[in-house]
């Protein structure tokens, strides 16, 4: 498993309030819902994320709430990866439960600038940022979150092997 794209960066502290306001949460369509996806506090998000881009966040990314529409709009809004210094227990099992890759790395999270391109192997946990040429590592996915992420998430990956 492989990412490329360029970098959306957010602080430390990022809650799940932030990434997709309460406001927003009567919304059932996941396109519609991630159209809001980080509007408090990165107004231009949607209009400047692409498919493949990667987010990084600072210390304790995903923390408040634990609802899972968080982990869910930031992959429906095109980020194939989220990297932090860390992430909330709750919000890291979410995006795991939904097919949301994520890394913790703080050396990462520190290093990688927004704008900056970014290559990741989840299979060694190599985090290349192309554009200062420095390599980063995270811990790679031990299997069964390798095959739970590849599957599209928890739900998927059972469905999986009872199929």
């Amino acid at each position: 498993m492989k990412a490329k794209g360029f970098i959306h960066k957010y602080g430390n502290n990022v809650d799940t309030d932030v990434i997709i306001p309460a406001r927003y949460l009567n919304i059932a369509e996941k396109k519609e819902l991630a159209a809001h996806c980080m509007e408090d506090i990165d107004p231009g998000f949607i209009e400047a994320v692409k498919p493949g881009d990667i987010m990084v966040g600072g210390q304790n990314f995903g923390c408040g709430s634990s609802r899972e529409h968080a982990p869910m709009v930031i992959l429906e809004s095109g980020i194939s990866c989220v990297i932090a210094g860390s992430f909330a227990r709750i919000f890291y099992r979410n995006a795991i439960n939904i097919g949301l890759p994520i890394l913790e790395c703080p050396e990462a999270s520190a290093r990688i600038d927004a704008g900056d391109e970014v290559a990741i192997d989840f299979d060694t946990g190599l985090i290349t940022n192309l554009t200062k040429s420095e390599s980063y590592t995270a811990e790679p996915f031990p299997p069964f979150i390798k095959e739970i992420i590849q599957a599209g998430g928890l739900l998927a990956s059972i469905k999986q092997k009872f199929s």
